[in-house]
């Protein structure tokens, strides 16, 4: 069982950056990690991934403005947003998979609030 909890959300102008942190209760170096969105009225949507060898992937919205990375020895993975948009406001959302090929995550955080003000 592995617990997730993110953090580092709040409120930051159109242009600002927020870094935020997933932070594993066991060690995630067999995992692949996600981290996904959810605005209001909104499906959860796709934000990025970073896989066991540090390889990243992005959605194309947040493409070249958000960069995932992760530090094994603390058990934390990182998602730096730049250049925020009010579009970008969302409940964001990190999570946990062994199998890189499965569409479902193992593990899922509470969520952090991120708000990006015009």
């Amino acid at each position: 069982q592995v617990r997730l909890v993110e953090s580092g959300g709040g409120l930051v102008q159109a242009g600002g950056s927020l870094r935020l942190s997933c932070a594993a209760s066991g060690r995630i170096f067999s995992y692949v990690m996600g981290w996904f969105r959810q605005a209001p009225g909104k499906e959860r949507e796709f934000v990025g991934l970073i896989r066991r060898n540090s390889n990243t992937y992005y959605a194309e919205s947040v493409k070249g403005r958000f960069t995932i990375s992760r530090d094994n020895a603390k058990n934390t993975v990182y998602l730096q947003m730049n250049s925020l948009k009010p579009e970008d406001t969302a409940v964001y959302y990190c999570a946990a998979k062994i199998d890189y090929f499965s569409a479902a995550y193992d593990y899922w955080g509470q969520g952090t609030q991120v708000t990006v003000s015009s």
